[in-house]
């Protein structure tokens, strides 16, 4: 029996694709994409979305810094559904195989608090974890210790009974560090046979 009490999985590039690149390479090209990225550091903007910030607002706030890539910055709110695509089926399928089994599942997750909701209507798997920590409600973001912290203190559950993926290795290590059980995500077999090592599934609950 497994030693586990939650499995916690963040979000982008485990559940669903965050690689807006993509979108933008789509819709206005490479070459327009690459200087809107450069121009306007909209990725390191992004990150005041993750640590509480509203995404509309901090749009607002950049078009007249940035008049020439108005377009492509009211994308990055009212598109935002294309930027956080598509979701990742196999990873999808081991959540609601441990969501089925009634297994424990948290997300940790660097979002936003206004989009975090216009992701969980289109994907309602987002919607069937039994504790949500968003970053963007709790204002604290991977990697600050804080956050998981948080999650420790508010589940009541001990480190080394978390079990935790993501794609990054920072946040995994500052998971680590607390003596969490961790996993660095980088294909969604990996995490299912780490899921079935843990025996949290059986090989068959966690096949493609």
């Amino acid at each position: 029996m497994s030693q586990i009490e939650a499995v916690i999985f963040d979000i982008g590039n485990v559940l669903i694709e965050w690689q807006p690149e993509n979108f933008y390479d789509r819709t206005v090209g490479a070459a327009r994409r690459k200087a809107f990225f450069a121009d306007t550091e909209i990725h390191r903007h992004h990150e005041a979305i993750d640590a509480g910030a509203s995404l509309p607002a901090m749009i607002d706030s950049l078009v007249p810094q940035y008049p020439e890539y108005e377009a492509e910055l009211r994308m990055w709110n009212d598109n935002w559904n294309d930027l956080a695509a598509p979701a990742i089926p196999h990873s999808v399928r081991l959540l609601n195989a441990l969501v089925d089994k009634g297994v424990t599942v948290f997300t940790l997750t660097n979002f936003g608090h206004d989009n975090f909701p216009m992701s969980q209507a289109v994907y309602p798997f987002l919607n069937r974890f039994d504790r949500e920590y968003v970053s963007g409600r709790l204002k604290l973001i991977k990697p600050d210790p804080a956050i998981y912290a948080h999650v420790e203190a508010d589940s009541g559950i001990a480190p080394d009974k978390l079990l935790f993926t993501d794609d990054r290795a920072d946040n995994i290590a500052a998971a680590a560090a607390r003596g969490w059980q961790t996993h660095l995500f980088a294909h969604p077999q990996g995490w299912a046979d780490r899921l079935v090592a843990e025996g949290l599934l059986t090989a068959q609950e966690a096949a493609q």
